[in-house]
């Protein structure tokens, strides 16, 4: 069955490599079909890679092989809610180590451009806190981080 909605990411030729990555490293995740082209087409022949289905913690997404003219930018990304360091430190940890580079914030960028917030739920409710104090130091706090330590949110939460 085709979703009604479907998250479309843009590569140039690495769309299967990136979908396997992700359905390795993200929990309810899979590679559903890899389709090759029937025909040529401006950036790769009849028989290549054309499109990837994949899920994302289980968010339909399509990979296309469309080729250099658009690349991955921040102005999307996929926000991952961790439940604890263990969980924020593995997942941000394979993506930087699998030629990503971390950013500010929780975001850090995979090898094929894609931005991720590893985001602890911890820090979600820390930033939302009725007492904006609180969610103002946790804000600052997370505001020096790069990967999220969440001791340090916590603790700046409740006013250490």
């Amino acid at each position: 069955m085709i979703p009604k909605n479907t998250i479309c990411l843009w590569f140039d030729g690495t769309a299967e490599e990136a979908a396997r990555f992700y359905a390795e490293t993200f929990p309810d995740s899979e590679v559903r079909g890899v389709h090759r082209a029937p025909g040529d087409y401006p950036d790769g022949q009849e028989g290549d890679v054309l499109m990837v289905d994949f899920t994302v913690c289980g968010i339909p997404c399509v990979g296309l092989n469309g080729g250099p003219a658009f690349p991955q930018t921040e102005a999307f990304s996929f926000q991952i809610a961790t439940d604890d360091q263990e969980e924020t430190d593995r997942l941000w940890n394979t993506i930087v180590g699998n030629g990503g580079q971390e950013s500010a914030c929780g975001w850090c960028k995979d090898k094929w451009g894609v931005n991720w917030q590893i985001t602890p739920r911890v820090l979600i409710e820390a930033v939302t806190d009725p007492d904006r104090k609180a969610a103002k130091r946790a804000f600052d706090a997370m505001m020096e981080m790069r990967k999220i330590d969440i001791a340090k949110i916590e603790a700046a939460r409740g006013g250490s």
